[in-house]
């Protein structure tokens, strides 16, 4: 880290958005008909003393009168080594296993709902509790709100699939407990800072083959046809930088796979499809879909800080795909776009800070970012899911387009090389 006091902005930023989220309940979504299925996540957020600024051993235990009370994070936050902190979020990793499409993947503690749970927060502290092992009902640990619900859909969002609820958790000790990860269902557990996850230089892609679900519904045939039509659907993701990782050594895939060969570890290729990467340690850590969009929602509660900068629409690899994709939702970004306006989000995707290349601006645009972004806030909506909302329409018209295009592109080919076959077949025959 550098300077502490670079660390004090966002750590402002962070009092106000956990002050608005205790503040402004979001509604609870009632389950779609004919779906019953719920699951709740737990976004924990520690804050990392800055080396200069660590406090006392023989003070590890905040004193009582730091701990927060009746929903007031002042006290907290007004301890010097909280304002020369880093926060950070917890993610998890989880556990390899074959021929399971979420292998490996991040996430937010969390699980389903189960019947004995009380509500949907009750569900987060349990599966927090047995897969990493922390407990959210300890006093060390503040329950701050919970974040916009969502319906988690499928079959590009005709189908429900269940409610996601995720719930914000604030830890005040200097020193988390270790954590205790369940190896069956997590793999490892990271804890990253914000400002990683705000870095422009570790945003990238999560390539994905949707061939794959096309094949739940057809044979290989449909399936080889989609992969060569459309190649891979590229979804925003973000590379992770932990400050700190715990692996689970004892669980499934804490190793690279070898096979025995005549008495000698088989080689392995020196790249692996990332279907055929099983161990935990080889998989790159990428922060993307659902994880994405709910970290992106908690970004967007940071008053300087905006969720656009983490996310863009999904699209496919191919360049001509890609093309087509861009020019059908040309308006329907734009529009999206002028409706994100009204927050603190500047023509070209960056907030107003951004932009000029600061963190502060002048009082009047302060205050009219700050106004038009409570205006964004009391939708009591998901950002992403307000910019995806009618997206999966027009991207399935275009695919059809690009496919059309592509087959009639490919014919045109085809024809032309057979009728330069024919006339040169024919000058062989006057010959």
């Amino acid at each position: 880290m550098g300077n502490p006091i670079e660390h004090m902005g966002i750590g402002g930023d962070l009092h106000e958005a956990l002050l608005h989220i205790r503040a402004n309940a979001y509604p609870t979504i009632p389950n779609p008909t004919g779906c019953k299925r719920r699951a709740s996540v737990a976004l924990i957020i520690r804050v990392r003393a800055h080396p200069s600024c660590r406090p006392a051993p023989s003070s590890q235990d905040p004193p009582e009168e730091q701990v927060v009370e009746n929903d007031d994070l002042t006290p907290f936050f007004a301890q010097p080594w909280v304002q020369h902190s880093d926060p950070e979020v917890l993610f998890i990793k989880r556990a390899a296993r074959a021929n399971d499409r979420w292998t490996s993947h991040v996430a937010l503690p969390g699980g389903k709902r189960d019947a004995e749970d009380e509500d949907d927060k009750a569900t987060a502290v349990r599966e927090t509790w047995e897969e990493v092992g922390l407990d959210l009902k300890a006093e060390s640990s503040q329950y701050i709100g919970k974040l916009p619900e969502r319906v988690v859909t499928t079959e590009w969002g005709l189908v429900p699939l269940m409610v996601l609820c995720p719930f914000v958790f604030l830890y005040i000790g200097h020193e988390l407990p270790a954590l205790r990860l369940q190896g069956t269902e997590v793999g490892s557990a990271h804890w990253v800072s914000l400002r990683a996850l705000l870095t422009p230089s570790l945003r990238t892609f999560e390539r994905c083959d949707i061939s794959d679900r096309l094949a739940k519904r057809g044979n290989n045939v449909i399936r080889i046809i989609f992969r060569a039509m459309l190649g891979q659907m590229l979804f925003s993701a973000v590379r992770l930088v932990p400050s700190e990782s715990i692996y689970d050594s004892f669980g499934p895939g804490f190793l690279p796979q070898t096979s025995e060969l005549g008495g000698r570890s088989k080689p392995q290729p020196r790249r692996l499809p990332l279907r055929q990467r099983h161990s935990t340690t080889d998989r790159p850590l990428l922060l993307w879909g659902l994880t994405l969009g709910i970290i992106a929602d908690f970004i967007d509660l940071l008053p300087s800080r905006s969720a656009v900068q983490l996310w863009t629409y999904p699209t496919f690899s191919p360049p001509d795909v890609r093309f087509i994709i861009w020019a059908m939702t040309y308006s329907f970004r734009k529009r999206k776009l002028q409706m994100m306006t009204k927050g603190n989000i500047s023509a070209d995707g960056r907030s107003v800070a951004d932009e000029e290349g600061s963190n502060t601006v002048s009082s009047f645009n302060g205050e009219v970012r700050q106004q038009q972004k409570q205006q964004r806030r009391g939708s009591r909506s998901s950002t992403v899911g307000v910019l995806l909302d009618g997206y999966y329409d027009l991207l399935r018209k275009a695919m059809v387009l690009a496919m059309l295009a592509r087959v009639v592109f490919g014919s045109s080919v085809l024809l032309s090389l057979w009728r330069w076959y024919r006339r040169r077949r024919q000058r062989i025959t006057r010959r």
